[in-house]
């Protein structure tokens, strides 16, 4: 493969899958910790919407009853559960899609893109559920712990090493169909704002420019994800705080049409920003090693086929 003068590592290098997680794992943990009060309100609305049923009144609620401080409550799960899942979901989806284009050379782009991200999401899940489990319960049971230092002793006192799995196959059915619809959109997004806005390749084009087609694929690519996976994550909360017991039983209760409208502006709200950075984050970390952006497909995996 071809060295490139200026750039921290090569890509599709081991030293290029392990920038790619570690700056997953700072994109991904800084954004949600910064939008910890959202969280705490949406969790909440989600596990109790007759008292918190709309987003200027929730927080009142919550900041009256619970004092100010109620709304950082599960701020370490955030920042560290989502740190490490970030990490996994950024660093496996750049080797699985380059894997997956070695192996179907045949196969269209959209479906590389879509086993890609899912592959990588398994994992990032398995990693994520302990620290979800014992945040979910931190933002909902004020009593239950302060945070991942008491809260993890105690869950595990009380339900064992199931308790921080137990929503993980919700879970999956939250973050697979959303990780699957965002970086396929994202990826798409990126190619249509080249070929159809700026009418160049990504490489005639300014870091600058490259960073705000990265921002606008990104929301994009959010939104998207948010409605899909809306459904999911309600029934993750019900799970997590014993509204119900299995996933069929939250939906029941929770109802069809709930599913896909409890939260789901607040959940537009917080995504879509996160998203947003996290994809900035994570690509201002590569340009600033001399990579390119995030995006495409043909023309670096063809290269690196080609010099192999």
């Amino acid at each position: 493969m071809r060295r490139v003068e200026g750039r921290l590592c090569e890509e599709f290098t081991p030293g290029y899958y392990g920038l790619c997680t570690v700056g997953g794992m700072l994109s991904a943990g800084t954004t949600h910790l910064a939008i910890t009060p959202l969280d705490v309100l949406k969790v909440n609305m989600q596990v109790n919407p007759v008292k918190y049923n709309r987003i200027g009144s929730g927080f009142s609620t919550l900041w009256r009853e619970q004092g100010p401080s109620s709304l950082w409550r599960g701020w370490s799960g955030k920042l560290f559960g989502y740190g490490v899942q970030g990490g996994c979901k950024f660093g496996l989806y750049e080797y699985f899609k380059k894997i997956y284009s070695d192996v179907l050379k045949d196969q269209n782009k959209s479906f590389i893109f879509f086993v890609s991200s899912a592959s990588a999401q398994v994992f990032a899940d398995v990693a994520l559920s302990p620290f979800e489990a014992v945040k979910v319960r931190v933002q909902t049971q004020p009593t239950f712990a302060k945070g991942l230092v008491d809260g993890f002793p105690k869950l595990y006192s009380t339900e064992g090493l199931g308790g921080f799995y137990r929503g993980l196959v919700p879970l999956w059915g939250r973050n697979l169909p959303f990780s699957m619809i965002m970086f396929t959109t994202f990826e798409h997004s990126v190619d249509f704002i080249y070929h159809n806005i700026f009418k160049k390749r990504k490489e005639d084009c300014s870091r600058t420019q490259q960073l705000g087609v990265t921002c606008l694929a990104a929301y994009t690519a959010g939104a998207v994800g948010t409605v899909v996976s809306n459904p999911a994550d309600n029934i993750v909360s019900s799970l997590y705080n014993k509204k119900a017991e299995t996933v069929m039983q939250a939906v029941k209760n929770i109802g069809i049409r709930n599913l896909f409208t409890r939260s789901l502006p607040v959940r537009i709200t917080l995504v879509g920003p996160v998203v947003t950075m996290q994809w900035f984050f994570y690509d201002s970390i590569k340009v600033l090693s001399g990579l390119p952006t995030s995006g495409g497909i043909n023309r670096r995996l063809e290269e690196s086929n080609i010099s192999a």
